[in-house]
């Protein structure tokens, strides 16, 4: 046997032990890959080639998400578990999409949440603190404190954060109060002047990612009269921090003589604001009219719903939502899986109205802006529908879903978490 007929064999053979090889684990992967859709997406209304995987069910009242590179899911819960634990650590093994291992640590109910240079970070009312990453499933090194916060007494006291490039920390502090009045949510209460809750509430503060220890002062203060913006995220693709803000209450209630009651259905704006060093978006003394774009003085300061006044200096949102929706989360998408009109685009979660007076309460769902070089491009659309469950909701309570954390997965899904009971949705582009 010469040689060339040896060379030709021992091809052959190697060509035939390769393709033996790779075939089971060809299957192997595929199987991986095929998750488990659920029926009539779970109730949900999305849009045509999108569906949904119930990821988990019952985790208690789930605030935010985090998804780790390789699928792992944190949740952050606003009660504690059974075994006193308030993070939820979820992975699926089967690769179907259900998470069928979870388990929980740490005793800091909260709402904020993040993964940020292999740490997980997380927030109380009154803290931010982190813990390193590990191949375990649950971190189990030493948890530390990055920052120590004001505002935990009172409304408004959940903190939400997020971080730039160069090491910097963005951290939502929410106002005491509904306006800043003498008599706290009375009929007809005058508002402060000034109102001294700015210099420790109602507005952002910036801090070191890494520095252990650090105390929030006025010197801090990135930006102000921001009511309550726990919806907050750095927008990576322009180098900008963003944020939507809740809009306050009761317009008519307190008001009778200058506000009726169909306008506070409409009154005010939940505002999508970019935020920059120094701003100052108007709380407790404005507020944003969406129907005419323009910022009003607050009855609590003499307006009227026609007067302007120290409201022309106010920073405008770049888009008004509408009234009461409770925005809980912002996610700027940065996948590929989706199609190419959500590129760069911004899901929000709205949590749902509670203060429409008699009228059916709304929101409860999550929607879409189109977005393009860090500016609003297009109208906003509903994204996902259907949490509410029930066709009118006279309360929150009546919801059965209440949409409250996004988080983008390594493939490009789109999480989200339900603060009524603690179920979590896969959201896949399927077509």
């Amino acid at each position: 046997m010469n040689n060339r007929l040896l060379w030709f064999i021992y091809v052959a053979v190697l060509a035939i032990a390769i393709a033996l090889a790779c075939q089971p684990q060809e299957k192997i992967a595929e199987e991986t890959l095929q998750l488990t859709y659920a029926p009539n997406n779970d109730g949900l209304t999305l849009p045509a080639g999108f569906s949904a995987v119930v990821v988990a069910d019952s985790l208690g009242r789930g605030r935010q998400l985090a998804i780790r590179d390789n699928g792992d899911i944190f949740v952050h819960l606003a009660n504690e578990d059974k075994d006193g634990n308030s993070i939820k650590v979820l992975r699926d093994t089967s690769g179907n999409g259900k998470s069928d291992l979870i388990e929980s640590f740490a005793p800091y109910r909260g709402t904020g949440l993040k993964l940020h240079k292999e740490h997980l970070y997380f927030a109380t009312k009154d803290k931010v603190m982190r813990v390193p990453l590990s191949d375990d499933l649950v971190p189990n090194s030493t948890i530390d404190t990055i920052v120590h916060l004001e505002g935990s007494k009172g409304g408004h006291s959940e903190k939400s954060f997020d971080f730039d490039h160069s090491g910097n920390l963005y951290v939502n502090v929410g106002s005491l109060t509904n306006a800043c009045m003498e008599e706290a949510r009375s009929k007809e209460s005058p508002g402060l002047q000034p109102c001294v809750e700015l210099e420790t509430r109602a507005g952002i503060w910036k801090f070191s990612d890494s520095e252990l220890g650090q105390k929030q002062t006025l010197e801090d203060r990135y930006a102000t009269g921001i009511r309550n913006a726990v919806a907050i995220q750095w927008n990576k693709s322009v180098n900008s921090l963003y944020c939507v803000s809740h809009g306050r209450d009761d317009m008519h209630r307190f008001w009778p003589e200058k506000f009726a009651e169909e306008e506070n259905l409409e009154l005010p704006a939940e505002e999508f604001f970019q935020v920059e060093e120094g701003d100052d978006f108007g709380w407790p003394y404005c507020y944003f009219n969406s129907m005419d774009g323009q910022k009003y003085l607050n009855p609590e300061y003499g307006g009227d719903g026609k007067t302007i006044d120290r409201c022309a200096e106010a920073k405008k949102p770049l888009v008004g939502f509408p009234a009461h929706y409770a925005p809980n989360d912002l996610l700027f998408y940065s996948g590929n899986q989706f199609p190419e009109k959500y590129q760069g685009g911004a899901f929000i979660a709205f949590h749902g109205s509670w203060n429409r007076l008699g009228a059916p309460q709304d929101g409860y769902n999550v929607v879409f802006q189109p977005m393009q070089d860090g500016l609003p491009n297009g109208d906003w659309e509903v994204f996902a529908g259907g949490f509410g469950g029930a066709d009118e909701i006279k309360a929150p309570g009546d919801a059965k879903y209440r949409p409250c954390g996004l988080s983008q997965g390594p493939d490009g899904s789109l999480y989200i978490v339900d603060s009524a009971k603690g179920r979590v949705w896969r959201v896949v582009h399927t077509s």
